[in-house]
């Protein structure tokens, strides 16, 4: 039965083992000499041995007593050396801290957040994993992601969430495909072959089909890629256009094509567990970003 041993009373042991006199234990202990006495009634039970025997002298611990007696002062300093939630510095934290975001928020947040961390937490290892959104409550339940980066409809049910700012879309390609001030019709548009980003699993719609199918129109997409990086290579080497998030450009080797329509954009957001609220770095990290992202639009940068 000593899965059941509690911590007061190990404390009861340290104070018997010290003063050796039940009521200067209860003294130290601030509790009466009878609770004292049943405490130790109780650990006599649970660990199947006397522990003390009286004397002329006192309690005297018996020789099983004796030798746990360090166990026992072991424990009890280990537990005094706890420290809560937000009592030790920034820049003394010790630990690996696990971040998972798209490769949009890799670029625009992932990595000034990371540089913050390491001027005012040095000594917190960073990792940072792509956005994995099936698994993603999953691995946050069990403490395996502190943070994730991505839009706010792929946040799951379960988690809390910080708006961060609204991105919008623009259209991008190798080449010109308008006129000099003027802009492309969606009807020419669509007559072009399309790249879209899907970054968990492949998919040829792309998130502007329903958009693009209440304007009566169809497009054809001809690539699905797992990341905007590798969207704008392929835009520079052929005659595909794409959506890009704003802030990715301007790019070097591609060229705004000004619309009359756009699809609506999305909010950004950060997202994390419950359970991890009271984790003092966690909430440094989520004040650094509403300082970073304080007007919430795409003006923000």
């Amino acid at each position: 039965m000593i899965d059941k041993l509690e911590l007061n009373h190990l404390r009861t042991l340290d104070a018997l083992y010290a003063l050796g006199h039940m009521s200067a234990a209860a003294q130290r202990l601030g509790v009466t000499q009878q609770a004292v006495s049943l405490q130790l009634k109780n650990l006599r039970t649970l660990l199947g041995d006397p522990l003390f025997v009286r004397t002329g002298h006192g309690m005297v611990p018996t020789a099983y007593a004796q030798s746990i007696r360090a166990q026992v002062g072991q424990i009890l300093q280990l537990v005094s050396t706890l420290t809560a939630p937000q009592s030790q510095a920034l820049d003394q934290l010790e630990r690996t801290l696990t971040l998972c975001a798209t490769d949009y928020t890799q670029q625009i947040v992932v990595a000034d957040l990371v540089a913050a961390l390491r001027e005012h937490a040095p000594r917190v290892r960073v990792l940072v994993a792509n956005i994995e959104s099936a698994a993603l409550l999953r691995r946050m339940q069990q403490g395996e992601i502190a943070l994730a980066f991505t839009s706010s409809g792929y946040v799951p049910e379960g988690l809390h969430s910080l708006a961060l700012f609204t991105e919008r879309y623009v259209c991008a390609s190798a080449r010109a495909l308008a006129a000099p001030g003027q802009t492309l019709a969606l009807e020419a548009l669509v007559a072009h072959g399309f790249v879209v980003v899907s970054p968990g699993v492949p998919d040829l719609e792309g998130s502007a089909a329903a958009w693009f199918a209440r304007q009566g129109l169809q497009r054809r997409v001809a690539l699905s890629v797992p990341s905007f990086f590798m969207a704008q290579q392929v835009l520079r080497r052929t005659d595909l256009v794409g959506f890009m998030p704003s802030r990715l450009m301007p790019c070097e080797g591609l060229v705004d094509v000004p619309l009359t329509q756009y699809p609506p954009g999305y909010q950004v957001v950060a997202a994390w567990h419950p359970a991890a609220a009271s984790d003092p770095l966690l909430a440094w990290m989520l004040e650094y970003l509403r300082a970073r992202f304080a007007d919430g639009v795409q003006g923000g940068l």
